[in-house]
């Protein structure tokens, strides 16, 4: 597998920044305020995809209609920003990147969040150079769990599907990379590492754990 890998795509959310266990916090709280409470079992359907788990809708249903919805966004968008404002690249991201650069291998993030999204956290944080390709919701009609990001980004680098290793943090992205037909390290985060992977090729606890190198030549086995 190492002589025939030709790029790596990696996810953005939990995987290259933790903007994951910001926004469950902040629903969290906000579910709390009302009396309720959010479960990891319901919020993972939104995790690594987009529309997959409606926080509002389970609010307002729970509440019987008892909360402002215009409220709830404003102080859940609020307490999310302030959060992700905070938080570091995760261990590893730009050494694997660099790695992956001196290895001659191509370089993308395919991710269910909107480019604009994406494009602004790299920009933030010095990274968006470091990647030749950025695909986002905007780019296709299905996110993940449907390969569709995944297919997208390899045609964009110009490297056919089957030499891409994929490094995700959930089950929807490992999904979404198993159905395009690539290999995929799974690196799970504080939340999903509570839930069950669907059958990754290889999972490390962080990318800083070993170098790509290491990566590549373990999966080669």
């Amino acid at each position: 597998m190492r002589s025939r890998i030709g790029a790596v795509i990696l996810d953005f959310d939990g995987l290259i920044l933790d903007t994951e266990t910001p926004v469950f916090e902040a629903w969290r709280a906000a579910f709390r305020g009302h009396g309720q409470e959010l479960s990891l079992d319901d919020w993972q359907h939104s995790l690594g995809t987009n529309g997959g788990f409606d926080p509002m809708a389970r609010l307002v249903d729970l509440t019987s209609g008892a909360v402002d919805c215009d409220a709830v966004k404003r102080e859940v968008q609020e307490a999310n920003r302030r959060a992700c404002d905070a938080q570091p690249l995760l261990p590893g991201v730009e050494s694997l990147l660099i790695e992956a650069e001196e290895l001659g291998l191509g370089r993308a993030v395919a991710s269910s969040s909107s480019r604009s999204w994406v494009l602004g956290w790299l920009a933030r944080h010095g990274i968006g150079e470091r990647f030749q390709v950025v695909c986002g919701r905007d780019d296709v009609a299905r996110v993940k769990p449907a390969p569709d990001l995944f297919l997208l980004a390899a045609e964009r680098l110009g490297v056919p599907p089957a030499a891409c290793l994929v490094f995700e943090d959930s089950p929807n992205g490992m999904r979404a990379a198993r159905a395009a037909g690539m290999a995929c390290v799974a690196v799970p985060n504080t939340l999903t590492r509570q839930l069950s992977l669907p059958d990754p090729d290889l999972v490390v606890a962080s990318l800083a754990e070993r170098p790509l190198a290491a990566i590549l030549a373990e999966l080669s086995r």
